[in-house]
């Protein structure tokens, strides 16, 4: 998604510095020092990692029925149905959250394909009087299952990145991405909405 970063990374003020082998020592001034040289900088940005896949929801306080939070169904690992809906969080539509295709498909693709979904959905629930639309238990434990079983059979689980939440102390460990292929995940969520949101709640307006 970038422009120019090998042009950027050959500039001759730029320099590629392992801290894993060389650590930080220590920073004084406009002077940042590893254990085996000195550099000079005019800014020091600190990008110490980030929460991939559920961290964005869950520092919100998400609830849903009976004031359950997302972070405690999400303790032991997220939950979803195909990425759109969680079960027991009416009218909650993610997008490229966990159990989606997400970071291994083309991202733009990926979220303009949910953003269309769910409009689609909410012309559908509007037209047809639905006031409340929600996964049900056993569609959601099925996709948890089907993610995992496709991810298994790939080397992804093995590695230790944030990917799989590693780098997040505390995290449970889940590899959060569905790797069954956009094209599949794309044809899944048309043949669900075209059996009438097949795996879903649909309620209508009192």
């Amino acid at each position: 998604m970038d422009d120019d970063y090998y042009a950027t990374f050959n500039r001759p003020n730029v320099t590629l510095v392992d801290i894993r082998h060389a650590p930080i020592a220590g920073i004084a001034g406009h002077t940042l020092r590893t254990t085996e040289g000195s550099y000079e900088l005019d800014d020091l940005v600190l990008a110490t990692g980030f929460d991939a896949i559920t961290g964005p929801l869950l520092a919100i306080d998400i609830r849903g029925r009976g004031g359950v939070r997302l972070k405690d169904k999400w303790k032991s690992g997220a939950k979803s149905y195909l990425c759109l809906c969680a079960a027991g969080f009416p009218n909650l539509f993610m997008v490229t959250g966990p159990l989606s295709p997400s970071v291994l498909a083309n991202m733009p693709t990926a979220i303009e394909q949910h953003v269309d979904w769910i409009g689609d959905c909410l012309v559908h629930l509007r037209s047809h009087n639905v006031q409340t639309i929600e996964a049900r238990d056993d569609a959601e434990e099925t996709w948890v299952a089907h993610t995992a079983d496709v991810a298994q059979g790939t080397l992804y689980p093995k590695a230790n990145s944030w990917s799989l939440g590693s780098n997040i102390p505390g995290k449970p460990r889940q590899f959060g991405v569905y790797l069954g292929g956009f094209s599949n995940y794309r044809a899944r969520c048309n043949d669900v909405a075209a059996h009438g949101y097949e795996g879903f709640r649909l309620e209508p307006a009192a």
